[in-house]
């Protein structure tokens, strides 16, 4: 069992949880993910990129946001409370290389939380690196002040101009690849039309850009085929063979699209618990 030793909201839509694991916590590195199970039979598989993690004392972080019965139903649980199912580290690490220019890390909403312990990897090896959290408005941005401690360099967009600059998260990217230091690599994690279109800015200058693909997966270990992607011309699964993948080679309108297979199923499913976690409350 691994127990549940902090939980918060980071935002109106995402929580935090702190677990322990610690065997996890020794052998994993930046980029990759765990397998979750919130009931222990027949409950779903629920893939999560992890946070943060600390050898010494044991425990992995997850951020997540509840969009599904299963993520609903996690968001429930509480510091105490036990996940019967934590399998990892899964999928291939990031590369994290040493640069003479700066590393450029984009983060989308809750894609935020998986960029942390990228940016972590990359100054523990020397890197200067930029870090770009973007999100709709002031109330959905996620650990800003750790990524203020942990970067050099940090620019926040909102849609609204609400906090730091107004504007998407391409307009910063673009910038740099007109400047006269461009980066040596942008890697970007977030909503997949984010990523298609960082993808899309900085092809021209020909930078290179490393996404990390949130779609489908069910078993993590590249059975089911749930997850495949194409990335140049040819069939990925991101379990095995990603998550992270060169962002001008992936197929994005193939892969928004097979994103969206099972998303009137997910919302309905999220709707019948909140419902029902109002009715236990009621009954209470």
């Amino acid at each position: 069992m691994f127990k549940i030793i902090e939980k918060k909201q980071l935002s109106e839509n995402v929580f935090f949880m702190r677990v322990e694991a610690p065997e996890i916590a020794r052998n994993r590195k930046a980029g990759q993910f765990v397998i979750i199970q919130v009931e222990a039979e027949f409950g779903e598989r629920i893939p999560l990129t992890i946070a943060d993690a600390n050898a010494e004392e044991g425990w992995i972080a997850l951020a997540f946001q509840p969009v599904g019965a299963s993520t609903f139903k996690l968001s429930q649980m509480n510091v105490g409370d036990s996940l019967p199912t934590v399998l990892g580290p899964l999928g291939n690490p990031s590369k994290i290389e040493k640069y003479d220019n700066p590393v450029m890390i984009v983060g989308g909403g809750f894609g935020v939380a998986p960029c942390y312990p990228i940016v972590k990897a990359h100054k523990a090896i020397g890197n200067k690196v930029i870090m770009v959290i973007a999100a709709r408005t002031k109330d959905l941005i996620i650990m800003e002040d750790e990524m203020r401690e942990a970067a050099d360099e940090l620019i926040i967009m909102t849609d609204d101009g609400s906090a730091g600059r107004q504007g998407v998260s391409t307009i910063p990217v673009k910038e740099a690849c007109e400047s006269q230091c461009p980066p040596a690599e942008v890697i970007a994690i977030g909503p997949p039309i984010m990523m298609k279109f960082c993808a899309a800015t900085t092809k021209p200058y020909n930078v290179k850009t490393t996404v990390s693909l949130n779609t489908i997966m069910i078993d993590g270990t590249g059975m089911c085929g749930g997850c495949r992607a194409t990335v140049g011309g040819k069939t990925k699964f991101v379990c095995v063979d990603g998550p992270e993948f060169d962002a001008h080679e992936v197929d994005w309108d193939n892969m928004m699209m097979r994103m969206k297979s099972f998303k009137e199923r997910e919302q309905e499913d999220n709707h019948k618990c909140r419902m029902q976690a109002e009715a236990d409350k009621l009954a209470k």
